[in-house]
């Protein structure tokens, strides 16, 4: 009988490492993949409408609000691209019928959903488009390095995540080389004596947002499968920016509707999809993280999208990083490898008592 204790002993931890090297896995191809996303992201700003419809309000009503506007418009069309990607997804899984099954489940599920479609569209994914419009895809890249340490400590705080040792060790790590890529570029702004403040503001959207959004989609995804749960999430970001910030915008007096029907041009078109691919799957692989190895990991370790996009807009934009962009993504690096090489006992449980 004590053999067969033993055995078993010796399967559940074989089968929590599994589970933990799974979940660090996906985190990882979350950053990958995120890091991607910046090359359109970037790119989408220059081309027929943005370009004209940045140029056409900026007439009317100054640099600030046509960029920020323009990047309302990005960030919808961005969401529809993302939809568009996760719906042949779960096609190709064959799991319709768990997205009927979970939206119907509003009050124990689905609203968590929604309400991280709030703080992951209007504040993140908003945010960083307005860091890329204002300051640049390197700055929007890393201006949100910061999100893993308000996601943690709200799901420390929300409902009991644990965050060992060795886990806050490797956040704090990683936050350093946040602190190191972002006030760099900000101490030379301020020594130029010209900072784009709506931009610096955008990254803090950015980190805030994806932070608060990564504790409360842990909350759903108690319940929910995260294909499902993360379709659900985008559909209302989708409900969120085409049928209440755009109508809105264009009953102010902003002309919404005529650009977004010239966004249908060939190169502009390939380039959303681009992106709602990238971060399509980038959003699942940080979803299906979160149960594995608990959010304020699963952030931890995505938090390498902020080196991988810098690689990716260095290669083929030829954008240089300044020598603090290249310590705070070695302090990255070492952050995320002292929480990759936690003891699995330490995750065996991911809540506290």
């Amino acid at each position: 009988m004590e053999g067969v204790f033993v055995d078993l002993k010796a399967l559940k931890k074989q089968e929590s490492k599994r589970k933990i090297s799974k979940g660090y896995m996906w985190a990882f191809f979350c950053a990958i993949f995120w890091g991607i996303w910046y090359l359109p992201g970037t790119v989408v700003w220059v081309l027929n409408p943005f370009d004209e419809m940045s140029s056409a309000i900026a007439k009317t009503s100054g640099d600030g609000i046509s960029l920020v506007v323009t990047a309302v418009l990005i960030t919808a069309f961005n969401a529809l691209a993302v939809m568009l990607a996760l719906m042949v997804w779960n096609g190709v899984l064959g799991k319709y019928g768990e997205l009927v099954r979970t939206l119907k489940e509003f009050h124990p599920c689905s609203k968590w959903f929604f309400l991280a479609s709030i703080f992951g569209g209007p504040m993140a994914i908003l945010g960083s488009f307005i860091a890329m419009g204002f300051i640049g895809g390197s700055f929007a890249a890393v201006a949100g390095l910061l999100y893993p340490v308000v996601g943690s400590i709200l799901a420390y705080y929300w409902y009991g995540e644990k965050i060992s040792k060795r886990a806050a060790i490797g956040i704090a790590v990683i936050v350093l080389g946040g602190i190191s890529i972002y006030g760099g570029g900000l101490f030379t702004e301020l020594s130029s004596g010209n900072v784009p403040w709506i931009g610096y503001l955008g990254g803090l959207m950015a980190a805030a947002g994806w932070g608060i959004e990564g504790a409360i989609a842990g909350k759903g995804l108690d319940i929910a499968e995260p294909d499902a749960g993360l379709t659900l999430r985008f559909l209302g970001e989708n409900i969120i920016w085409w049928i209440i910030i755009v109508p809105v915008l264009a009953l102010v007096g902003f002309p919404m509707y005529s650009f977004a029907l010239q966004a249908f041009d060939p190169l502009t078109i390939l380039i959303l999809v681009f992106a709602g691919i990238t971060f399509g799957f980038c959003y699942v692989t940080w979803y299906k993280s979160f149960p594995l190895i608990g959010v304020g990991r699963g952030q931890g370790i995505g938090n390498l999208y902020g080196l991988c996009a810098i690689i990716f807009l260095f290669l083929f934009f030829g954008d240089v990083p300044d020598w603090t962009i290249i310590i705070g993504g070695a302090l990255c690096i070492a952050g995320s490898f002292i929480m990759f090489t936690e003891d699995a006992s330490e995750l065996e449980t991911l809540r506290g008592e």
